[in-house]
């Protein structure tokens, strides 16, 4: 293959991520990443476990001097979330991700990156191979399934590893520590449809250009959610003719992204069809206007178009539909009082389904408070129940609570300030990483977390500096020269 990474600072360890950038690795997916991990650890000659559920386990002797350093754990998953623009033929299944190198930035080509977080993978797999790096006993726990139930994380073995420091590189910020985040759980709504034989005309409508983004980081960005703002135009609709009934919905990718497109048919009366385009395009105006980032917001809608399902909803439950889908909670509920821009509860409305004769509404609640993490899904189930839906909870996991008495944080802040004569912020998320899992398994260890930059996560505009790359691997060497 081209490389397109070669003699890009650091090398050692964007060799790597260019290597895996070849593998696909979508969650559920990741057999063939795992058995290359697998293989590279047999090759080195070091400990390498590979368990039941694909996750990675590695383990790396001291170098001379740090036998007596405690042992660091690094910790990264190898799945990434797989999203492209619309059109393009990329299949994650067997297609390798098409690296770019731009203004000092690498992006993929139409696709996601698998920054987040391929990097870490990289970051584990040059420390492995390194020669001339000193450090304590290292060990490496990459796990599957991160980016859609954290299962990886739930289900690895505690007792392989030694260490009593856990350094997870999951994070977008190189100058920045993150001590602690929110937990969070899945709910899908769940809701039987009847069908009618179609009778009258069809009329398409698209939702486009949006940003989405990661539905934790970026759920205080104010960016449009697909799926609200089309429940939104098809309740405005509604609100004008009483005669609506979907043929076809479904929106968002994965419940944990903020959904950047969403579409539907429905099928209406004949002399209401060209009233009913001007009305959705009334309403694509009120909600750009709205939605001072979403420059690129725009709705297609179009008539003539051949219905994709043989029948239509039942006008109750197209009713049904199009009312939850406007009153589905969706983004903040609750924000900290004591620390700055942090969300402390939210949801995202991720995902529509529809298959056979059931709609399927996805979300993904996030808090840092368990109580209200529940709340939030009591609130959807009784909506739900409302119209007669049912609401099913899944992959729950817990936050990681901050830890006052840190050594590895005053280590790392330590030599942060050394390198870079200045004071390295400490802060709290509202996402999911894996360390709340781990700590429930290993309470002992002592965590932080760190990574260079990488923005647009889970979207194609996904990028990371080069910059920062090279950053962060020089900030790892220098806190394990730190610990002996």
């Amino acid at each position: 293959m081209k490389r397109v990474l070669d003699n890009i600072e650091p090398k050692e360890v964007l060799k790597y991520f260019e290597d895996i950038s070849q593998i696909p690795r979508a969650s559920k997916d990741e057999k063939r990443i795992s058995d290359y991990l697998l293989n590279f650890g047999k090759e080195l000659g070091i400990e390498v476990v590979q368990d039941e559920n694909l996750n990675i386990y590695m383990r790396k002797k001291a170098t001379p001097g740090y036998e007596n350093g405690e042992t660091v754990i690094f910790q990264g998953h190898m799945d990434m979330v797989c999203e492209k623009n619309e059109g393009v033929s990329h299949d994650f299944k067997k297609d390798p991700i098409k690296l770019r190198v731009e203004d000092g930035k690498i992006y993929a080509t139409d696709t996601t990156l698998g920054a987040d977080n391929g990097i870490a993978v990289a970051y584990i797999m040059a420390l492995m191979a390194s020669k001339d790096i000193p450090h304590p006993q290292i060990e490496a726990l990459i796990t599957v399934e991160e980016e859609t139930s954290m299962f990886g994380a739930k289900t690895f073995d505690p007792s392989f590893f030694k260490g009593k420091y856990l350094i997870n590189v999951d994070s977008t910020y190189d100058s920045k520590l993150l001590v602690s985040c929110s937990g969070g759980l899945r709910a899908s709504v769940m809701k039987k449809v009847t069908h009618e034989d179609i009778e009258g005309e069809i009329v398409t409508i698209k939702v486009r250009g949006l940003k989405g983004g990661h539905s934790g980081i970026d759920i205080n960005k104010e960016r449009g959610n697909a799926n609200k703002i089309l429940g939104r135009i098809l309740i405005n609709v509604e609100k004008n003719y009483s005669s609506i009934n979907i043929v076809d919905i479904f929106g968002g990718a994965k419940d944990n992204a903020i959904p950047r497109e969403a579409e539907c048919q429905i099928e209406v009366d004949k002399e209401d069809v060209d009233n009913i385009i001007l009305a959705v395009k009334s309403v694509e105006k009120v909600i750009k206007n709205e939605l001072e980032c979403e420059e690129d917001f725009h709705v297609i809608v179009s008539k003539d178009e051949a219905p994709r399902r043989k029948n239509m909803m039942s006008l109750k439950d197209s009713k049904d539909i199009i009312d939850l889908m406007y009153l589905m909670p969706n983004g903040i509920k609750t924000q900290s009082m004591s620390i700055k821009d942090l969300v402390i509860t939210s949801n995202n409305f991720g995902v529509i389904e529809y298959d056979g004769d059931t709609v399927v509404f996805k979300n993904a609640i996030r808090s840092s408070i368990d109580s209200a993490k529940y709340n939030v899904v009591r609130e959807i189930d009784v909506l739900s129940r409302a119209f007669r839906a049912v609401t099913k909870e899944s992959a729950s996991y817990p936050g990681w609570e901050y830890d006052k008495d840190s050594k590895i944080r005053d280590i790392a802040r330590d030599v942060y300030k050394k390198m870079h004569n200045e004071e390295m912020e400490i802060y709290a998320i509202h996402a999911g990483v894996e360390c709340g899992l781990i700590k429930e398994k290993l309470p002992h260890l002592d965590m932080i977390s760190f990574g260079p930059i990488v923005k647009d996560n889970h979207t194609p505009k996904e990028w990371m500096s080069i910059e920062s790359s090279n950053k962060v691997w020089e900030f790892i060497k220098a806190i394990l020269k730190e610990i002996k």
